[in-house]
């Protein structure tokens, strides 16, 4: 294949032989491999390795580098539920701000106060110090509803729309422990067993037993006298 290069090369009046073997000796990068994308909507970050090809190539001459990607600009709505009084943050850019910086990109903040909603009529713009995160702290019931974030590149080109539908609990009503809970419901059924056993005294056990048997038989022999004058009644002749 390159002998049938150069002869056509040469043939045409192209390159010299001399300027062909120069050409070839020259470096270029090739990308070797290339790993998904981070992200799965949005920006996201692929690693690269690039290696050397032309003469002098060989093991060791390769780098790895990291680029921006994009599938699809259009990452929904995720909902979440928390506390008042803690402290949360809502992310928009995540790991792509280490790797190219939180100055690449523009980044707008809207918020739709409670709803949790995808309608671009209900949301006003907000002002946040921070662009590539919301924080809020501490968390109150005012702050409920749907927060969307718009990233655009330096072309002003959209890469990325994020919904995040927040609902906020009072912490004095209902807490939420999930921790807690699960532990308490993984504790051996021996040790909850025991437990219930000693809550009130045998003879105290005893005596409930005895007393519901007592009205029950009571119950069942005031029916059947019942019945029976019932059925006396109605075979007795009437004149």
């Amino acid at each position: 294949f390159t002998n049938l290069k150069v002869s056509v090369l040469l043939g045409s009046g192209g390159l010299a032989l001399k300027e062909l073997e120069e050409l070839d000796s020259v470096e270029s990068l090739v990308v070797t491999h290339s790993s998904p994308c981070s992200a799965t909507c949005g920006l996201g970050i692929r690693t690269q390795e690039l290696c050397r090809a032309g003469k002098g190539s060989g093991p060791g001459r390769c780098q790895v580098r990291q680029v921006s990607c994009l599938d699809t600009w259009q990452c929904g709505l995720q909902t979440l539920t928390v506390p008042t009084g803690q402290k949360l943050t809502l992310d928009c850019l995540g790991e792509v701000t280490e790797a190219m910086g939180r100055f690449s990109f523009i980044v707008w903040w809207r918020h739709a106060r409670g709803v949790v909603t995808t309608n671009s009529a209900l949301f006003v713009r907000l002002k946040v110090s921070s662009l590539d995160h919301l924080t809020l702290d501490p968390v109150k019931e005012e702050h409920a509803g749907t927060y969307r974030c718009d990233v655009l590149d330096s072309d002003h080109r959209r890469v990325k729309r994020l919904y995040k539908g927040l609902k906020v609990i009072n912490s004095e009503i209902l807490h939420l422990d999930f921790t807690q809970s699960l532990n308490r419901w993984e504790k051996p059924r021996s040790n909850s067993s025991s437990s219930s056993d000693h809550r009130y005294p045998i003879r105290v056990s005893r005596d409930v037993i005895l007393g519901s048997v007592s009205i029950a038989a009571s119950v069942a022999l005031v029916l059947s006298m019942a019945f029976f004058y019932a059925f006396c009644w109605g075979k007795t002749p009437r004149d």
